[in-house]
């Protein structure tokens, strides 16, 4: 085999990647990958060996976040952007090792040298995922390491905003470490796989406060999901501090600007509504962007994942990457030393650009994070102790290509009309544009956000815990349906899990990085299930 990744949702045959990632990244990639995940492995385990101190490691432990996050599914396809990486975090790794005066051996990850790409190919192969021999062992890592990609993705994010948590750095050095021992038992692997939730929620949290302190409270909006005439640039992917700055740098250019799939929730900030060339949100969720950016006409900026390799040359040529993001043949922007982007190139561009093609009219509604949830709360217990409300259904996640997700649209549809669905992340796209009404005012679909926003649908459930005084989170009329596709998704999986949520069903699919081993410790403890059909899940949630 060429490669192997199993960390997606839709890794080949339920099983990995071994030809080419069905994400659309070549077997360099992949192995590249592979190597860089190993070379932030060996600075942790520099850090934990000689007990540095996090206050002192400001650029190592940016780039640990910047090397996990330009890791996830579809975020960089530039094999020469992820070789640089891997240079940056050796000559990282190396200066580092040098200041410190410990005398223990350290560990391969610390010490391997190659000197062109065809070396770190070589080396990629002998460390990579199938490198852990044992299932089990493999299962636990690779389910820690793709929780410390989703984390580093959250942290990027705040960093960004100039918010940091020292104890997240000193966690992922700590777990990057221990997925380098091979003295830790199963078990060890199990609690440090909930401690990865715990941390999890922390920088969520930190998020969370990140964003409503730079850009204000989430509010109940409308977006507009039609066009304008004017010429226009597409923003997508999570970033808020990129399309603050486009913002900004676009305001009396003449040029709208759009927001695409994770983007949407960017509408729900009241920061964003002074800029009246903030238009709406064209199309869906990420993987519709092969028709939709074709129609849209102007410039796309990718400011994190998710990246579908563009057919068309001309398409390439409009597309932009930032961050952690890249694409060979797409012109990246990079941050200046004070995290300033100039977005001229796409203005240009986009000044030359027919304006966006109309595919669809109206508006969405979202905004329900849960400040706007905590000022409904009266309404809403008094409709679930009136029955008007008997249960609600947390459909957050992640969307995809497969056919199989039809069963999320199906089942919004056919869930009884006295039941809410808690919404964050893409995942909602199969369903949010559906007229399913509302409840006593109360919208049927409350969306959240972004999928780092269901931070707020645990701090929802949490607080419905505390006024029905529950003892058990897992007692409230909350159903866990969620679906689920990259590695922000894991993260978000093992903080519900440290949160004590049991009893989620994950689709379509279950992860392929499971060993049967350690899915039934899943089920056992958590009753972690899959998704059966719209017929018989309705008839096990609801007795329909």
């Amino acid at each position: 085999m060429s490669m192997f990744c199993f960390q997606c949702q839709e890794a080949a045959q339920g099983v990995g990647c071994t030809v080419r990632g069905v994400c659309g990244k070549s077997p360099e990639v992949s192995n590249l990958q592979d190597l860089l995940i190993y070379t932030t492995k060996g600075i942790a385990h520099i850090v934990q060996a000689n007990h540095l101190d996090m206050s002192q490691l400001g650029e190592v432990n940016h780039e640990i976040l910047n090397s996990l996050f330009s890791t996830i599914t579809n975020a960089n396809f530039d094999e020469d952007a992820i070789e640089r990486q891997i240079r940056k975090m050796l000559e990282i790794r190396d200066q580092l090792r040098s200041t410190v005066t410990g005398s223990a051996p350290l560990h391969d990850a610390a010490t391997f040298q190659v000197t062109d790409r065809e070396d770190m190919l070589n080396k990629a192969t002998a460390v990579g995922i199938l490198s852990t021999t044992d299932e089990d062992v493999r299962s636990l890592r690779e389910l820690i390491i793709y929780g410390l990609k989703g984390m580093a993705a959250y942290a990027h994010h705040a960093l960004n905003i100039g918010e940091e948590n020292e104890e997240i750095y000193a966690f992922i050095h700590r777990a990057l470490d221990a997925t380098l021992s091979d003295e830790l038992s199963i078990d060890e692997l199990v609690a440090l796989t909930l401690e990865t939730g715990k941390f999890g929620v922390d920088v969520m949290a930190l998020l969370d406060s990140a964003h409503n302190s730079r850009f204000g409270t989430p509010e109940i909006t409308e977006v507009n999901i039609g066009v304008r005439k004017n010429p226009a640039i597409l923003i997508s992917g999570h970033d808020l501090t990129d399309l603050e700055q486009l913002l900004e740098q676009t305001e009396g250019t003449g040029v709208d600007v759009y927001t695409h799939s994770e983007m949407l929730p960017a509408h729900y900030y009241p920061a964003f509504k002074k800029y009246e060339h903030f238009v709406g949100n064209y199309g869906n969720a990420w993987w519709k962007q092969v028709t939709e950016f074709d129609s849209f006409n102007g410039p796309i900026l990718f400011t994190t994942n998710c990246i579908v390799p563009p057919r068309k040359e001309e398409i390439r040529g409009r597309i932009f990457t930032t961050g952690a993001t890249g694409y060979p043949g797409c012109t990246h922007i990079e941050a200046d030393e004070n995290g300033k982007k100039d977005f001229t190139p796409l203005i240009e561009l986009a000044k030359t650009c027919p304006s966006p093609t109309e595919i669809e009219t109206g508006t969405i509604v979202g905004g329900f994070a849960h400040q706007q949830v905590f000022s409904l709360a009266d309404k809403v217990v008094e409709a679930v102790q009136s029955g008007a409300i008997k249960k609600f259904f947390v459909m957050a996640g992640c969307d995809g290509r497969h056919k199989e997700r039809e069963y999320y649209t199906d089942f919004a549809r056919e869930l009884p009309e006295d039941n809410v669905i808690l919404t964050a992340g893409c995942a909602k796209y199969w369903y949010n544009k559906l007229d399913l009404g509302d409840i006593g005012g109360i919208p049927r679909v409350l969306d959240a956000g972004q999928c780092n926003d269901s931070y707020s649908l645990a701090l929802i459930a949490l607080k419905l815990k505390e006024v029905f005084q529950l003892e058990d989170i897992n007692d409230l009329p909350i159903v866990y349906n969620i679906a689920w596709y990259e590695q922000k998704a894991v993260i978000i999986l093992l903080a519900l899990l440290y949160l004590g949520v049991k009893n989620i069903h994950l689709g379509p699919t279950l992860p392929a990085f499971l060993s049967p081993n350690v899915a039934k410790v899943l089920v056992e403890n958590f009753d972690i299930a899959g998704i059966q059909t719209v017929e018989e899940d309705l008839e096990l949630f609801v007795g329909a």
